[in-house]
Formats: structure tokens, C-alpha cells, sequence
């Protein structure tokens, strides 16, 4: 583990294994990077991260692994984007994925393995979500995997709801001489729903084959729930050096648990597969949304491994 300074302020490298990840863990607590070395010494990026001129970019980058807190995406009342209404009747405003990936984190632990970092709500972060708590992110790096885990305290009196949820952006296509289209993605979902992003209203999403081609259109912005088993992967088909994306522990997560597919265009460098505990706009329809009463604890933890 070290530090290395980047746009005026520092990042922390780590090498475990032959993997390298970077991260910033006080803003956001954001992984940016991440690459394996292979055994010939070429280099091969798993999360992507681009050219970033100017620190005040940064949240807004498309790469790394953005924080979602307290809610995934887009939420709405009444139809109106970017508002939610607790269940104390009062409508308060909501960005885009929340108050976190934005936002300020304090280091609790970071050693040769990975980083804890507290969220440190500023008065943004408290109008958006007026409670009392702790919300931790804790990264454990492997050789070929990390592990990161969400941790929801609830210090005040009335239960706190969320639905949090990561955005992975993954290097893809990794292999030179291909294209996404020479990609495939394994999605064990029972069902597909999509967001109008006129309301924030679900509506069935098209059903697909147990291994779909990763350039199928139809994959994008879609949310994957009714999971039959806890993990998806992708990769080049036929080859090794797969990823996975798993979601919790069990074999069968919680139903209304989702992955979501998302990339920007058909030339991105990256795709995205989002491991979230609910569809967007949990406090409206109630699909995924948590609630932790006062006093206790809940987390959400998922794994990326390479195979």
C-alpha cells in the first residue's frame, strides 16, 4: 500500500497479488481502478477509469465504482424526478444516486487488504436525508477479487429506510482484436423491469435467453431481479478470464434483489453491472427498500472475482 498524488490531492495504491487497485476513500470512497497483471506481463483493466484533468470532475467521472446511498438512480413523488417523500409525509429533494458518491468520507481503517470510510453527511446530505446514523463502505482486496460492504447504523429513534446499490464500470472489450459483440453475459433473472423516466413507474422488461450477447441493445438501462442465484458473468465466449458479480452470501438472494446492465453508447470503453438491493425509486413502489430500526444494523455486501 501507498500513496500516490494525483490532481493535487493523493490517492492509495494497492498491490495484492497480481491485482492493483486505486482509490480515493475520502471522496466518495470511491474505487477508481483496478488491473491484473497476467503471467506473460501484459496488463489487463477490469475497472475502468479514464483520463481525469481536474479534481472537481471526479464524482461525476464515469468509471470506478461509484457509491450509491441511500437510493440507486433516478427517484420520484408523484412523478416529479429527483424528490422522494419519507414516511413522515414530508417530500425532500434526492439526486442522482444519491448523497453519497458526491460526498465527503473519513478513513476508518485502511491497511495492506483494503479501506474502511465513514460517510460524513455535509447540510446537502442531511436535507436529502434527515436522519441519524452511520454508513460505512469497507473494501477487502484479493488477488483476483475484492469484496465491498455496505453498513447501515441507525443511532436516532425512528427506523431509516434505503435501497443502496454500486455502479461498476468494467473494462470491456479486454481482449485486443475484439468487440462487444464477442462478449456474453450470464443473467440468472426470473423477471426485467424498466423505469419511465417520465414518472419513475416500473414496467415488465423483454425476457431473454440464459446467456445473452453483451451488444444486444436491449440489455441496456434494464434491471434484472427475481434472481435464481446470487451471481452474473460475462465475458469473451469461449475463453477464461470471465467476470463475476455476485450479490450477498446466499445462493438465492432476496427477491427483489437487482443487477442492472448499463453502458453510454456502442463505443464506450466500458459496460456496467450494477449489483443493487432494489430497482430505482424504492421509496415510491417499495421494491427492495429496507428498513433499519433504531439501534440495529444492516449491510449489503457483494464480490467481483475474475475466474
Amino acid at each position: 500500500m501507498e500513496k500516490v498524488p494525483y490532481l493535487g490531492q493523493e490517492l492509495t495504491r494497492w498491490q495484492v497479488g497480481n491485482s492493483t487497485f486505486l482509490a480515493m476513500p475520502e471522496r466518495g470512497a470511491r474505487l477508481m481502478h483496478w488491473h491484473l497483471t497476467l503471467g506473460d506481463g501484459s496488463v489487463r483493466d477490469i475497472v475502468h477509469w479514464p483520463e481525469v484533468t481536474n479534481i472537481d470532475d471526479f464524482f461525476k467521472t464515469r468509471g470506478g465504482n461509484p457509491i450509491l446511498f441511500p437510493f440507486n438512480a433516478r427517484t420520484y413523488d408523484n412523478g416529479d424526478i429527483h424528490f422522494w417523500r419519507g414516511p413522515d409525509g414530508v417530500r425532500r429533494p434526492m439526486p442522482m444516486h444519491g448523497i453519497a458518491r458526491q460526498g465527503h468520507f473519513k478513513t476508518t481503517r485502511c491497511d495492506a487488504r483494503g479501506f474502511a470510510a465513514q460517510f460524513v453527511p455535509d447540510a446537502e446530505a442531511k436535507a436529502a436525508y434527515p436522519y441519524d446514523y452511520e454508513f460505512t463502505v469497507t473494501y477487502l482486496f484479493e488477488p483476483l477479487g475484492l469484496s465491498c460492504e455496505f453498513t447501515l447504523k441507525n443511532l436516532g429513534t425512528t427506523p431509516i429506510p434505503w435501497s443502496a446499490g454500486h455502479h461498476f464500470y468494467f473494462t470491456v472489450p479486454w481482449n485486443e482484436g475484439l468487440s462487444r459483440s464477442d462478449y456474453a453475459i450470464r443473467i440468472p433473472a426470473g423477471k426485467t423491469l424498466r423505469q419511465d423516466q417520465s414518472n419513475g413507474k416500473l414496467s415488465p422488461g423483454p425476457a431473454f435467453d440464459p446467456q445473452e450477447n453483451l451488444a444486444n441493445k436491449a440489455l441496456v438501462d434494464l434491471f434484472h431481479t427475481n434472481l435464481k442465484s446470487n451471481a452474473i458473468t460475462f465475458g469473451p465466449k469461449g475463453q477464461p478470464g470471465e467476470v463475476s458479480v455476485s450479490i450477498g452470501t446466499s445462493k438465492v438472494p432476496p427477491p427483489d434483489a437487482t443487477f442492472v446492465t448499463w453502458t453510454l453508447d456502442d463505443t464506450a470503453p466500458f459496460y456496467c453491472v450494477e449489483p443493487w438491493m432494489g430497482p430505482a425509486n424504492a421509496p415510491e413502489h417499495k421494491l427492495g427498500l429496507q428498513w433499519v430500526p433504531p439501534g440495529q444494523t444492516q449491510n449489503f455486501v457483494v464480490q467481483v472475482h475474475v475466474k
